[in-house]
């Protein structure tokens, strides 16, 4: 059975986040892990803070491009 109602909201919520400002904030937070990773290995406790506080910055960074508009896929 096909429902129209639930195809075009599968349209309409198909993007799954691909945005700007999630692109953003992942690619962000990922250098976060990456860097807080390398801290722990390396027993650099002030760099695994800098990490920590690039994890805050990301979602920041992330909720400002948001609010701004780039959060939304533009529509055709």
């Amino acid at each position: 059975m096909s429902h129209a109602g639930s195809n075009e909201q599968q349209v309409k919520h198909g993007h799954h986040g691909s945005t700007p400002a999630a692109w953003t904030t992942v690619v962000i937070i990922c250098i976060a892990f990456l860097v807080g990773t390398l801290a722990v290995m390396l027993g650099n406790w002030p760099m695994f803070w800098v990490g920590a506080a690039l994890v805050v910055v990301g979602a920041i960074v992330g909720k400002i491009m948001q609010t701004a508009g780039l959060g939304t896929i533009p529509r055709r």
